[in-house]
């Protein structure tokens, strides 16, 4: 019986149709081709330029494989690509959670309230980056190697922040607290012989709990008023005391200077009229004349206009006035008296 089947204005006889038969020999190529197929994509894998192939034998390790593309045995070997040249991250007290939006944080109280070594809390959250520097250490050393490497973070920190005070992890030894931690976790990590390497371990907040957040925000608007009135205080004072010290260095080099010139000029003094006593010794009469003669010299210029008249002089020219003269040396006496 014949079958029609109309679709669109189109007949079609379902009975010729099924009679249709493919050979054999086609279905047996095609399975082949498949299975060559399938047995290609399972030898052939690639590794990225950030990674390293670790290639297990029947979960054994056999060898490591560097990036570019390379061949395994299907089935018997398999492959496990670590990214040994990306930096890795593990984050502790939140977790950030990624929006086309936004970054939002999620926090993890458990992992962040820690006790202090002064009996107080803190809530520390930190981010430590990290790299494997060793693919099979990595892989067959360490069963559950992340979970590890996390559970070692956080006993290291809990360790170091019990070390210091409340005051000293929450201001300034939050850089003593990530350098600390990063060398004993990466002591510990050797230890495992997990095959990581730790680049950074970063304090991202931290913070006293919420119910005494409000007393230690006073306490810390004291402290930074009390340290900017010391700040001002030492400012007044190197602005003050250098200066009262230079004037006092100054007047004592002046008074060393005055001192100094006093004694030089009396030494001087002393021997000048030592050697005046040493010629007046050899030639009384020619150092008696040179002496009047000098103090003549000085005193003169000094006395203003004279006139000399010979005392045997019987006569003065009439054309001379000496009335004008006489009251000039007068009124000159009574000046300088």
């Amino acid at each position: 019986m014949s079958r029609n089947v109309f679709d669109r204005g189109v007949q079609i006889d379902l009975d010729r149709f099924t009679q249709i038969r493919l050979p054999t020999q086609y279905l047996y190529t095609g399975a082949a081709v498949l299975a060559v197929l399938i047995l290609l994509l399972m030898t052939v894998y690639q590794i990225q330029p950030e990674e390293v192939g670790v290639v297990t034998r029947f979960g054994r390790f056999v060898r490591t494989s560097d990036p570019g593309l390379r061949f395994k045995i299907p089935v018997v070997e398999s492959v496990e690509k670590v990214p040994v040249q990306r930096q890795l991250k593990q984050e502790f007290g939140f977790r950030s959670i990624e929006s086309p939006s936004r970054t939002n944080y999620h926090a993890m109280p458990e992992e962040s309230v820690m006790l202090t070594g002064d009996l107080n809390v803190a809530v520390v959250e930190w981010i430590v980056q990290y790299r494997v520097a060793d693919p099979y250490r990595y892989l067959f050393k360490v069963r559950n190697v992340e979970d590890t490497f996390r559970f070692m973070n956080e006993a290291v920190m809990r360790e170091v922040v019990g070390d210091r005070t409340v005051t000293e992890v929450l201001t300034v030894g939050r850089q003593g607290i990530e350098t600390a931690v990063q060398e004993k976790l990466q002591h510990l990590a050797e230890q495992y012989e997990t095959g990581i390497t730790v680049d950074q371990v970063v304090l991202q907040d931290v913070n006293p709990p919420d119910p005494v957040k409000p007393s230690w925000d006073a306490v810390n608007q004291a402290q930074q008023q009390r340290d900017r009135l010391i700040n001002e205080a030492r400012a007044l004072y190197n602005q003050v005391i250098p200066r009262a010290r230079g004037e006092a260095e100054q007047t004592v080099l002046q008074a060393e200077g005055y001192a100094l010139d006093r004694v030089n000029r009396s030494q001087g003094d002393a021997a000048r009229f030592k050697a005046l006593y040493d010629a007046y010794r050899r030639a009384p009469q020619v150092t008696r004349q040179r002496l009047y003669l000098e103090t003549m010299q000085n005193v003169l210029p000094k006395a203003g206009g004279k006139v000399f008249v010979d005392k045997d002089a019987k006569g003065i020219l009439p054309l001379l006035s000496l009335d004008h003269l006489q009251s000039q040396i007068s009124r000159e006496k009574e000046v300088s008296r």
